[in-house]
């Protein structure tokens, strides 16, 4: 019976010892970095890096981005409201008519005239 019992444990340790040694090349096929799930971790993770930097870049570009837009926005709103109060003044000078400023008068304007330069008239006379 003890010859039994102890053929049995040798046989589970012989068992066990191939089990572990099955497993153990199957997982230095699962890690190596050359192939196999090992690389696609690797790329992967790789990936998760640079997409990471990424998000960090965009971040950083639209925080500057909205504090870009929102001066613009101000600006924006500024001039609006000026605008409507240079149309409201508009709209009160119409009902009144408007002043002559003397700086402006139709007799002291000075008129330019353009003439073409004529380039072969002066080779002519070259």
């Amino acid at each position: 019976m003890t010859l039994i019992a102890d053929f049995l444990v040798a046989a589970g340790g012989f068992a066990a010892a191939f089990y572990c040694y099955l497993l153990s090349r199957r997982l230095k096929r699962f890690t190596t970095l050359e192939s196999g799930m090992g690389s696609a971790i690797a790329v992967l993770s790789a990936q998760v890096d640079d997409m990471t930097a990424a998000l960090a870049r965009a971040k950083t570009s639209a925080e500057r981005s909205e504090g870009s837009l929102e001066t613009q926005v101000r600006r924006a709103e500024a001039a609006a409201a000026r605008l409507e109060i240079m149309l409201a003044s508009m709209h009160d000078i119409q009902t009144q008519p408007l002043p002559q400023d003397p700086e402006f008068d139709d007799e002291r304007r000075v008129r330019f005239v353009r003439r073409r330069f004529d380039r072969q008239a002066q080779r002519v006379a070259e």
